[in-house]
């Protein structure tokens, strides 16, 4: 499993995404979260603007990613 790190409280979806080099643009974030295709902790979520706190998980592609704080 990959990681991100986060020096903030947290992260939005579509940021993370893209920090996990996931997707190469906020566009694509946009439309993949949109078409449900991210899971987040398990369950399919489609709001890019979701909160993600260290401890999160996140699943796109069939790669998932922990949100780590520092």
């Amino acid at each position: 499993m990959e990681a991100i790190q986060i020096s903030d409280e947290f992260i939005k979806l579509g940021q993370a995404l893209k920090l996990a080099n996931l997707v190469s643009s906020g566009v694509e974030a946009k439309v993949v979260v949109q078409n449900g295709e991210v899971k987040v902790n398990g369950e399919v979520d489609t709001r890019r603007g979701r909160k993600l706190y260290p401890q999160d998980v996140f699943e796109y592609d069939g790669k998932q990613v922990t949100v780590i704080g520092e």
